[in-house]
């Protein structure tokens, strides 16, 4: 009798959940090629490993699929900037192959590609919480394992791509449009050390913090006012570029790529009243960076 760890019986029980596993890659990457691609890892993975330990193998080849998405997301240095593959958008919603499980797993995601347009616009854990708790109906205690936050944390990223797609917190809206050309005119004027350019942008209350870490490399914490930030802002001149931070506008200082200090807005009537900066390696590890501009 074949033990269940043997190569054919493998591949039969990676086969039997191998549609599951492309709708799960297709959702989170919109790419049938991507999804493909993030498949075949798993069942490398799952080959390697033999499988003999493994009780739950749905559960394992989910969550290997899913870091394998989370890590082509997080790879992309820009949100996407062609359009949703066509072809592969109309051969999904189309059911391109006859398979029945397959047709009832696109029948239950009634929205099809315009889902997927949306979840475009989510950082890649929100993405990632979304789709397999919302669409696969993974508990947060195992999402937290795949993102690396808290169970707590996870159903946070959850419930705030939630509001995305059901539109309460559509992006990009008009808010965040205007939201993104403050913080870059706020960076452009920092770079060119432009005072009067800093305090068109600057709320004349504003205040900068800072934490420890940031400290420690030279920042200022508690700064209070807009000419004093304006003036520090155009005395340091660093080339912090825009960045979606955890699905946020926000800018980040990354030399040679490595990022050392985020920088997150406040803004309130189309000024911004406050600038927090983040240079703990720790909490810059945890978050979503999506740089925007080179």
């Amino acid at each position: 009798m074949k033990s269940r760890a043997e190569p054919e019986d493998l591949a039969v029980r990676f086969e039997e959940n191998r549609v599951r596993l492309r709708a799960v890659a297709y959702r989170m990457l919109g790419s049938q090629s991507e999804a493909d691609d993030a498949v075949q890892e798993a069942w490398l993975r799952l080959s390697r490993a033999g499988g003999a330990e493994v009780e739950n193998l749905g559960g394992w080849l989910t969550t290997v699929v899913a870091r394998v998405c989370l890590d082509v997301l997080r790879s992309r240095k820009l949100r996407r900037e062609d359009p949703l593959d066509g072809d592969d958008a109309l051969e999904a919603s189309a059911g391109a192959e006859a398979n029945a499980a397959e047709q009832e797993l696109q029948l239950a995601d009634s929205l099809g590609p315009a889902l997927l347009i949306v979840l475009e616009t989510l950082a890649p854990s929100e993405r990632i919480a979304f789709v397999l708790h919302d669409l696969f109906a993974v508990s947060f205690d195992e999402i937290a394992a795949i993102v690396g936050k808290s169970p707590a944390a996870a159903r946070q990223l959850a419930s705030r791509a939630r509001r995305r797609v059901q539109g309460t917190d559509a992006a990009p809206d008009a808010g965040r449009a205007r939201q993104r050309e403050i913080v870059a005119a706020f960076l452009a004027a920092a770079r060119a050390g432009n005072f009067e350019a800093l305090l068109s942008v600057l709320d004349p209350d504003v205040v900068l913090r800072s934490d420890a870490t940031a400290i420690k490399m030279g920042a200022v914490n508690d700064l209070h006012g807009a000419e004093a930030v304006a003036r520090t802002a155009s005395n340091r001149r660093q080339g912090a570029r825009l960045a979606l931070i955890d699905g946020v506008v926000g800018a980040v200082w990354a030399p040679k790529g490595m990022p050392r200090v985020t920088l997150s807005f406040t803004i309130a009537g189309e000024k911004i009243t406050a600038i927090d900066l983040n240079a703990d390696p720790a909490r810059l590890a945890a978050l979503d960076l999506v740089v925007l501009e080179s």
